[in-house]
């Protein structure tokens, strides 16, 4: 199971632009999906487009019509089928059950508050660091549990995982022809024992966005520096699992005048809006550097 390879230089290019379709995009998002589309283009490769709404709560069908339009409104152009990860809960149930197969996962019935209250520190993303207390459940703990119908999730063994893997790198690099990339160490110790199948979802999204890139044979991942940390975790599973590890250019993040970087959950200005406002297709490249 460990290993994991990286792709050849030999492969075609395929990127893909994978937004969420829990709100409106807002510039962040074009950025992202123009960087895409720009450098592909230079890259002779296609562009495949991606909706994650694991979260099927807050992702709603509004969203992704109004998603469509506002892609079509900037002029990012992508090929083939669209794939929707809703539709695809089998593909990671599978990915999942590999993984529990090999005694990498075990259920976590922790609460919220008790894990920030035995939070050992943070892991990148600022979030408390889950100190393992049902790591040590014994396999009957954790039957009586589950029977109960108490909720859980899914962790991995972050320890047991690392070790059966070996050490790992990330390709980083900026996907210009001829470019070699820049091979950095990856250190998913950090993260600590992290959630990949979550209560609410046969899933999350360390695991589908792997198995996703996987599935449709994603050679370069473009996407915001928000999400560089996260390379750890992704590049671990790829190997567990033993995918193909793309490589990887994170960019910089559009920020608000506050230098606060856009979020939907912050309500940043969106592309409907700015639309509905005057600005033009033209704005929105200039606004961005693709002008």
């Amino acid at each position: 199971m460990a290993g994991g390879r990286h792709v050849t230089a030999l492969s075609p290019s395929i990127f893909r632009f994978a937004p969420s379709s829990n709100g409106l995009l807002h510039l962040g998002h074009a950025y992202s999906a123009l960087f895409t589309q720009h450098w592909a283009r230079l890259m002779g490769g296609r562009v495949l487009l991606r909706i994650e709404d694991i979260d099927t709560v807050r992702c709603r069908p509004e969203f992704v019509e109004a998603l469509y339009a506002d892609l079509d409104w900037i002029g990012f152009a992508f090929e083939g089928e669209v794939r929707i990860q809703s539709h695809h809960f089998a593909d990671y149930e599978a990915a999942a059950a590999r993984l529990r197969a090999a005694g990498l996962l075990y259920p976590c019935f922790c609460t919220r508050s008790r894990i920030a209250a035995e939070a050992r520190g943070t892991d990148p993303d600022g979030a408390p660091l889950y100190s393992g207390r049902c790591r040590a459940l014994s396999d009957a703990e954790r039957e009586r549990w589950i029977a109960s119908g108490e909720a859980h999730q899914w962790r991995l063994d972050m320890a047991r995982a690392a070790a059966l893997a070996g050490p790992l790198t990330i390709a980083e690099t900026m996907p210009t022809p001829g470019r070699a990339p820049v091979l950095r160490p990856a250190e998913p110790e950090r993260w600590g024992d992290v959630v990949l199948v979550r209560k609410d979802t046969p899933t999350s999204y360390h695991l589908s966005v792997v198995v996703d890139d996987a599935i449709q044979g994603v050679t370069h991942v473009t996407r915001g520096m928000d999400l560089y940390a996260a390379t750890d975790i992704h590049r671990l599973v790829q190997a567990l699992l033993e995918l193909p590890s793309p490589f990887y250019c994170h960019h910089a993040l559009v920020r608000d005048q506050a230098d606060e970087k856009l979020s939907k959950s912050r309500d940043s200005e969106s592309l409907r809006a700015l639309r509905l406002a005057g600005w033009t297709p033209q704005d929105v490249r200039r606004r961005l550097g693709f002008g």
